[in-house]
């Protein structure tokens, strides 16, 4: 309750962004089109950076660029793809799409994410918020980590991962026996899990680059508590209703400020690996900063996407 409270009232003064421009950087975001990714990528536009959104409804996707030249963003370029996160054939297509037509990445912004709602498996047999928020995006930074070390490479400055993750995943747990809630579903808890996941990932990934000496960091954010329609299927919606949401949650737009934050401050170069809310680097969860859980999840996932090394295709 306390870091809902200090990420709606405390600290919400300490959210800022750096208005750097970045022209020829290239960023890639899934799930671009509304909410939060739609403001992040406003403000990469208006940075002048070519961002690509990976997204369901490319129509969509198309449609809200368009709105934002209407309204006077000249600045930057962008180009919309078809992904479903929720399938991982539609991620290898659509990584091998990038591939071929983008030869280096600076950033790769995994935003896209569902919450709650009913039990549903993907495709492949996964939990639909683990697909979506953790599985997917651990497919897609695989296929595209080539590109971005050579981006990274080449500038003598890191490319970023930046995985938005939620301060839900302090009330996480990994349960590698029952990975996919088939034997008791509670969808909160299999969101929170989903969000540790990622942010397990972040720091293990980070510290493989690192050890590695590649020009890669790797960033967890929470955006804040968000009026988003992430809130629609959750079981207290009838107390907190669109309308109460509006007077106590973040906008978008105010949420996306740490995410955009996390792609281009030039204070975290040397503070990569870290976990980021309201634009400042504040701490995780105790099991967050667990090495030996970092490294059995993430081979634990290796091995269920079939993956020898990661990185390498």
């Amino acid at each position: 309750m306390l870091s809902v409270l200090d990420d709606l009232v405390l600290q919400e003064k300490e959210n800022s962004e750096e208005l750097l421009m970045s022209n020829g950087k290239i960023a890639l975001i899934t799930g671009g089109t509304r909410g939060i990714g739609a403001q992040v990528v406003r403000k990469l536009l208006q940075r002048d950076l070519h961002v690509i959104i990976g997204c369901r409804n490319v129509e969509a996707g198309q449609k809200l660029c368009e709105i934002y030249r209407a309204k006077g963003v000249r600045t930057g370029s962008f180009d919309v793809q078809h992904l479903d996160l929720n399938s991982l054939s539609s991620v290898r297509a659509f990584a091998k799409v990038i591939k071929e037509k983008y030869p280096r990445i600076n950033i790769l912004i995994n935003n896209a994410g569902i919450m709650f709602g009913p039990y549903k498996v993907s495709e492949d047999g996964y939990e639909s918020q683990l697909a979506t928020n953790y599985i997917g995006h651990f497919l897609l930074t695989h296929l595209l980590l080539p590109e971005m070390i050579k981006a990274g490479r080449e500038d003598k400055r890191y490319s970023r991962i930046v995985n938005v993750s939620s301060c839900a995943h302090k009330l996480g747990d990994i349960d590698f026996e029952d990975f996919n809630f088939k034997k008791h579903y509670i969808p909160s808890q299999a969101y929170a899990q989903s969000k540790l996941a990622q942010v397990l990932f972040s720091n293990y990934l980070n510290s493989l680059m690192r050890d590695a000496s590649r020009w890669v960091g790797v960033y967890s954010v929470h955006p804040g508590i968000v009026n988003t329609d992430l809130f629609n299927q959750w079981h207290f919606e009838v107390l907190l209703n669109k309308h109460v949401r509006r007077l106590f949650f973040k906008t978008p737009e105010t949420g996306s400020i740490s995410v955009v934050y996390a792609c281009l401050s030039r204070k975290l170069e040397i503070a990569t690996g870290t976990y980021i809310s309201n634009s400042q680097i504040t701490s995780m969860s105790a099991s967050a900063y667990s090495t030996d859980l970092q490294r059995r999840l993430f081979e634990f996932t290796m091995n269920k996407l079939n993956i020898r090394e990661f990185g390498v295709e």
